[in-house]
């Protein structure tokens, strides 16, 4: 390759957020699907060129990327290094690389260093609704107020997240990009599941009944414990209510009360059925069998479980709270989080009437149409090009 065939940008990849313990989080989520996309963007402009990182000491699923083409595999030694890798560790690396910009998928590692940082800050969570220790906490805090202050440019997913930056970190309203996320249409859509894998799982987690869905990874901010409590007052009201509550998703952090409340009203009436980690083709077959989603956050940046639902056309009801009414663009029947008896109330609304699920799957699958992995490709790598030092 000759100097004028060379490309022109080169951005490295980091693939912190790839570790395998991560492996069911949005953020792991978002990240992956960005690499395939830009695979497939490497290929067709030679002026472009992405290095991803990975280390064989490192449990990061890095390891399982296949390079192609001008979207190559880095190997690096601070990377199996956690807290060095966060703090100066990517940023050596990339140097080391000749990249021209780092684009981290999440606001975890130190934006300092030679190689300006584009950074994607989800939510403000470490400030608006901390859940783990004080320790953890703070380190959160330092990471997400360095990456708002010392990125070259910030990429968030909804205009609440935009705001919240604004307002508790003062971030210039210029320097932070509104880029949507997407979903996989190739998993997540209104075709029927295979009847044989949905009949195995049903039988698996017993499920005999019909079932309101929930998935995402168990912990405080899904506000799971209220859900639990408003799924048995929503079954006390109504005795010709039969349905059990699905939680499906692997547990995160802090989650022993939610555990201890599916537990401990099992004699109530109702059941709670905590399926743990699921792949995606298991999931999503049981996300389609569902008879309604509900989704009780008290908090979002994005919630690709939300879009997902919806693009499954399954009827979906949601939290009146963040970027929850703005992601779904208003389309579906919202309650308030911290009210029990509100989403009792609204459960028990949707699931008497056909017809309103039928409206709400309709209007959420048409909305679901917005959103795209290709198209937040395009739009992100807009950004990295603009903040480029090439």
């Amino acid at each position: 390759m000759t100097a004028k065939d060379e490309p022109r940008v080169k951005i490295a990849f980091d693939s912190w957020v790839l570790s395998s313990r991560l492996r069911h989080q949005g953020t792991y989520v978002y990240a992956r699907n960005l690499i395939a996309e830009f695979k497939k963007l490497a290929r067709t402009d030679p002026e472009l060129s992405f290095c991803l990182f990975h280390s064989p000491r490192a449990a990061n699923d890095a390891n399982t990327i296949a390079p192609d083409g001008n979207f190559e595999l880095s190997p690096s030694w601070w990377l199996s290094r956690d807290r060095l890798w966060r703090l100066g560790g990517a940023s050596l690396a990339a140097s080391r690389e000749q990249a021209d910009l780092i684009f981290s998928p999440t606001s975890n590692i130190l934006p300092l260093g030679a190689v300006p940082v584009v950074s994607a800050v989800h939510d403000v969570t470490p400030r608006v609704l901390p859940t783990h220790s004080r320790k953890v906490n703070l380190m959160q805090r330092f990471m997400l107020r360095s990456a708002c202050k010392f990125s070259r440019a910030i990429i968030t997913g909804s205009e609440c997240s935009k705001r919240d930056m604004i307002n508790f970190y003062g971030v210039p309203e210029g320097k932070i990009s509104v880029v949507p996320y997407g979903f996989d249409e190739t998993i997540f859509n209104d075709r029927a599941p295979d009847v044989e894998r949905r009949n195995a799982l049903q039988k698996r987690f017993g499920l005999t009944k019909p079932y309101v869905w929930h998935h995402g990874v168990i912990q405080p901010r899904k506000n799971l414990v209220r859900l639990i409590e408003a799924y048995r007052l929503m079954l006390s009201r109504s005795r010709n209510l039969e349905f059990d509550l699905v939680l499906a998703g692997p547990l995160g952090w802090e989650y022993q009360e939610i555990v201890a409340s599916a537990a401990d009203g099992a004699g109530q009436g109702g059941r709670v059925v905590l399926t743990g980690p699921l792949d995606d083709d298991d999931l999503v077959c049981l996300l389609k069998g569902a008879t309604l989603v509900i989704v009780p956050s008290l908090y979002e940046g994005f919630c690709l479980p939300m879009v997902e639902a919806m693009a499954c056309g399954v009827a979906c009801v949601a939290a009146d709270a963040s970027c929850l009414p703005e992601v779904s663009g208003g389309v579906l029947k919202y309650f308030d989080p911290r009210s029990v008896d509100d989403m009792a109330s609204c459960m028990k609304s949707v699931l008497d009437s056909d017809g309103c699920r039928r409206g709400l799957a309709e209007r959420g699958k048409k909305r679901s149409a917005a959103y795209s992995w290709r198209r937040c490709a395009d739009e992100t790598l807009q950004v990295l090009r603009k903040h480029s030092r090439a």
